[in-house]
């Protein structure tokens, strides 16, 4: 199942073909290290922790943590809606073909990312951090709100941030190329001298100047008197 954003084409699992038999599970953990064709939702957990598991073809829906904690964990072909991770540190995983669709995922640390055909719409990422994250597919945020959300180190190439809040939203040192800013407002970011080779509007010109001379620190000549 696909859905362009711009001149991006996301590939998203499609849980509803004929023939596809989704089982309810109890829990996302497995001795076998691997949960295939599932479904698993409406659930409140203190701690959800996955370490060298891989979660193929499922949905996870309404799930709840105090604290989520993903290491070397495969995701392929999974949807997850309406969800709250709080606390989330995902590290040295790939995703491969996932969306997050009205989730909550605030304060999250993702670092050592691998995407690949990610989906995150309408989710909540404020105060995230982006270390080290590479999107080596197609990669969109659709009507995200990262308010003072951070990427650095990462390599966003070809990704779409797509109609998102990115009130002081920072981006560090990183790749950026065809980077797909249209429909956000870009006027209070912070890092606008990284944002080489990125795509935007012609009616964002302003606002990317205006975020450049904030970070700059410019004093205007008409407004020196004020400053004595």
């Amino acid at each position: 199942m696909d859905s362009t954003f711009g001149r991006v084409t996301v590939t998203l699992p499609d849980l509803n073909e004929p023939g596809l038999y989704l089982s309810n599970v109890q829990t996302l953990d497995s001795a076998r290290g691997i949960v295939q064709d599932f479904q698993y939702g409406d659930a409140d957990l203190r701690d959800l922790d996955l370490t060298d598991t891989s979660l193929i073809t499922g949905r996870v829906t309404g799930l709840r943590a105090d604290r989520v904690q993903l290491d070397k964990v495969r995701l392929d072909s999974i949807e997850f809606d309406s969800c709250d991770l709080g606390a989330a540190r995902i590290s040295d995983t790939k995703l491969s073909r996932v969306v997050f669709r009205n989730c909550r995922i605030m304060g999250a640390q993702f670092s050592g990312v691998t995407l690949d055909n990610v989906l995150f719409e309408n989710c909540k990422l404020d105060y995230s951090t982006f270390e080290q994250v590479r999107a080596t597919g197609p990669l969109v945020f659709s009507k995200c709100v990262l308010t003072e959300a951070t990427f650095t180190g990462s390599d966003l190439s070809r990704a779409v941030l797509d109609a998102c809040t990115l009130r002081l939203t920072d981006f560090g040192r990183g790749k950026y190329r065809d980077l797909d800013l249209r429909g956000s407002d870009l006027s209070t970011i912070r890092g606008a001298a990284h944002l080489g080779k990125v795509i935007i509007d012609r009616a964002q010109q302003a606002e990317l100047a205006d975020a450049l001379i904030a970070e700059l620190d410019v004093t205007f000549a008409d407004t020196l008197d004020e400053r004595r």
